[in-house]
This record gives structure tokens, C-alpha cells and sequence, in this order.
């Protein structure tokens, strides 16, 4: 049974960093796409990254390249993503996804979230 399930978030303040993590159990890192996603209050989801394990690249959303990174530890099935220079409208909901298929906007599977909330 694919599960997925993300940690870390918090209340941070504007410049500060935060790192969540999602362990994934019932399948093997690298041969997923891992993304993350995240969904801000009355805005619609955001892919802000995705990792294709078949060429190594990561995709990173414009509004948050050179600020955060995405990793995996496969040996220990868990995925990172490690924010800095967080910006109040960084504050969401963010969610990691799984899907063998590659990175998309409609991925298989999907942890409950974790909530970023970055005061000003």
C-alpha cells in the first residue's frame, strides 16, 4: 500500500528556512516521480517542484527557484524539501505525490499535507 506522509511545517518568519520531509512507504523512491505541491487559501494547487528519478532532474517553479531544493534519501524512502528565504506567500498547504509515470499535475498518489504558514 503506496503511502505518503509530509512533516516540518510550522510558523516561520519571513527570511527564515524550513525543511519538510515525506516518507514514502509501499513503493521504491527511485522508480517515482516525486513531487511537491502546495495550495494556498482560496488559490488554486502549485507544483513548486518534481524530481524524475529516470533522468535525475528536479523542475522547480519559477517563484521559488534558488530558494528551495528538493532531495531524496532512497535508502531511507524519504523525500526533503529544504525552504529558505521563505516569503509570506509561501504560506500553504504543502502536499508530496508520487506517480510512476513522470511529474504532472495529476499524480497517483498523495500525502495529507503539512502546513507552512510564514509571517511577515
Amino acid at each position: 500500500q503506496v503511502q505518503l506522509v509530509e512533516s516540518g511545517g510550522g510558523l516561520v518568519q519571513a527570511g527564515g528556512s524550513l525543511r519538510l520531509s515525506c516518507a514514502a512507504s509501499g513503493f521504491s523512491l527511485d522508480a517515482y516521480s516525486i513531487g511537491w505541491f502546495r495550495q494556498a487559501p482560496g488559490k488554486s494547487r502549485e507544483g513548486v517542484s518534481c524530481i524524475t528519478p529516470s533522468t535525475g532532474r528536479t523542475y522547480y517553479a519559477d517563484s521559488v527557484k534558488g530558494r528551495f531544493t528538493s532531495s531524496t534519501d532512497n535508502a531511507r524512502n524519504m523525500v526533503y524539501l529544504q525552504m529558505n528565504s521563505l516569503k509570506p506567500e509561501d504560506t500553504a498547504v504543502y502536499y508530496c505525490a508520487a506517480d510512476v509515470t513522470g511529474c504532472g499535475d495529476e499524480m497517483d498518489y498523495w500525502g495529507k499535507g503539512t502546513l507552512v504558514t510564514v509571517s511577515s
